[in-house]
């Protein structure tokens, strides 16, 4: 499902830089919509829409591989404000008449820029001794600028680090204003959509719900829809907006697929059919779901597997409710990124999600997926203009697959039970000592590792647990949540102590990238 075409925008056009969907953030933040476009298919169509101003993103090609980038130079006769990042900056250069070379001095971390000239893209941005801290990241460098364009800062190595031609309105920076180790980077951007675009604001989440609304109602008709509830934040926002939307027409489908987290059917059909008053089946397939995982180790797989069954399961209640035309998801923007280049740019896929790499390519039903441009940070704000209770929306992500995961290696009855039971113990600490609010995700993992122990006078030979929470804006990238050691010795005790199968505990200081958040 895409969002409304008839909102004022600014288009982000995508070189497959890691951090495209970010720009696409921070605008959004500033309660301006934002839509994001592959280089590969921006055509002419595109000119006389509500574009009001255009960001060239960042990239890991060269401009002068001229065979690799066709860019669609017809954007500069559209007299719309252009802002170029990074790669995004080299291309105005090079396609305008500068030159691009691969740099003397690559530029890579934190870098302190020097203010030269004033201009409305910097304002508000400078420190008062006319410097700032900005994050670079490339290996090529603009040598010689386009005509019409003067230098408005530089830094040691990179003498065009801001350029601008103000009778075009044509902007380009070498650093990322987009990521947070750019102090101030978000007044880039600010300056850029208030001041050079003049937009106005259109993206708020009373805008958003009333517009999801009726682009579900357009798309659906008469027609009955069903929904893969799992009781998450992202299918419970979208099983209340489709409710809301089209009402009896809607049925959720609960599947128990053995790999939830401890007591969760229990909560989802409390909270739903009780509360809510939404139609809801639920399905019991967990021996289902385990006897096609027997000796599955491959993660690939193991989502492949997952995504399918599911698949058939909505598709056999579909036939039994008649006339269901529709699959609801979901699916969010990070999903998407990770399984694929959304944008059909060169960024690389990840690893697959079950509801979007996972699924077969043969479907009988259409997915509709209401969230699959939002953040989830925007999907929290959105279930909370739905009226969805905090304790439903402040949730920490669970992934589709579940438990599947958070278990490297062959799954069983008996590994599930320990990580249930571990995962409980740990998520239940922590909003006893009130830090399930600072974290975004935090979860209990078991390792495919047995190593020995000592408990009284006995040797053990059980299960390692991980322990994993991290802290993020989006999801994209995450930090290591630092707990103290005494509430790590609590915790590491209070599940080794309570159950049977570990005798080990470990905590994951790893960020992402370079991992990512699940194990798998």
């Amino acid at each position: 499902m895409s969002l409304d075409q008839n909102l004022n925008k600014i288009l982000i056009i995508d070189f497959g830089s890691q951090f495209t969907q970010l720009i696409a953030r921070r605008i959004r933040e500033l309660g301006v919509f934002s839509e994001i476009i592959s280089h590969k298919k921006l055509n002419s169509k595109f000119e006389n829409s509500q574009i009001k101003g255009i960001i060239l993103s960042g990239g890991p090609l060269n401009v002068y591989q001229s065979k690799k980038v066709k860019f669609n130079n017809k954007i500069f006769k559209w007299k719309k404000p252009i802002l170029g990042i990074c790669f995004g900056h080299q291309v105005i250069s090079k396609e305008l008449g500068g030159k691009v070379k691969k740099a003397k001095n690559r530029e890579f971390g934190l870098a302190k820029l020097r203010r030269l000239n004033k201009s409305k893209l910097t304002k508000n941005f400078f420190n008062k001794d006319g410097s700032n801290n900005v994050w670079m990241s490339h290996a090529d460098e603009v040598t010689k600028l386009a005509k019409g364009f003067k230098v408005i800062a530089k830094t040691e190595t990179s003498k065009f680090s801001i350029v601008e031609n103000l009778s075009k309105n044509f902007y380009g920076i070498q650093f990322h204003p987009e990521v947070t180790h750019t102090k101030k980077g978000k007044i880039i951007l600010k300056n850029f959509v208030f001041s050079i675009c003049e937009m106005k604001k259109n993206w708020l989440s009373k805008n958003q719900k009333k517009l999801l609304i009726r682009n579900i109602k357009n798309e659906v008709g008469n027609s009955k829809v069903i929904c893969a509830l799992s009781g998450g934040v992202d299918s419970s926002v979208v099983a209340k907006l489709l409710h809301n939307a089209i009402g009896n027409q809607l049925t959720c489908v609960f599947v128990n697929n053995g790999l939830l987290r401890k007591n969760e059917e229990k909560q989802v059909i409390k909270t739903f059919k009780e509360k809510f008053k939404i139609n809801i089946i639920y399905v019991d397939a967990k021996n289902l779901f385990l006897n096609k995982l027997k000796r599955i180790s491959d993660p690939e797989k193991k989502r492949k597997i997952i995504g399918n069954l599911f698949i058939k399961i909505f598709e056999n209640y579909a036939k039994k409710i008649k006339n269901v035309k529709y699959l609801a998801q979901g699916t969010l923007y990070p999903d998407l990124i990770e399984s694929k280049s959304v944008t059909g740019s060169q960024t690389s896929k990840i690893k697959s999600h079950h509801n979007v790499g996972g699924l077969p390519k043969k479907m009988k039903l259409k997915l509709i997926e209401p969230l699959r441009l939002l953040f989830k940070d925007e999907v929290r704000k959105l279930g909370l203009e739905l009226k969805l209770s905090k304790e439903i929306v402040l949730r920490h992500p669970f992934p589709g697959p579940g438990l599947a995961i958070r278990m490297p290696g062959e799954i069983t009855k008996d590994k599930i039970k320990i990580l249930k039971d571990a995962d409980y113990i740990f998520i239940n600490t922590l909003k006893e000592q009130n830090l399930y609010a600072k974290i975004w995700q935090a979860y209990a993992a078991l390792l495919p590792v047995k190593t020995v122990g000592v408990m009284g006078d006995n040797r053990t030979y059980e299960y390692i647990c991980l322990l994993r929470a991290i802290t993020s804006e989006d999801g994209m990238t995450a930090d290591t949540y630092n707990f103290s050691k005494s509430f790590m010795q609590f915790v590491s005790n209070k599940i080794i102590n309570n159950i049977k199968g570990i005798n080990r505990v470990v905590y994951d200081i790893t960020s992402k990238p370079p991992s990512t958040i699940e194990l798998e």
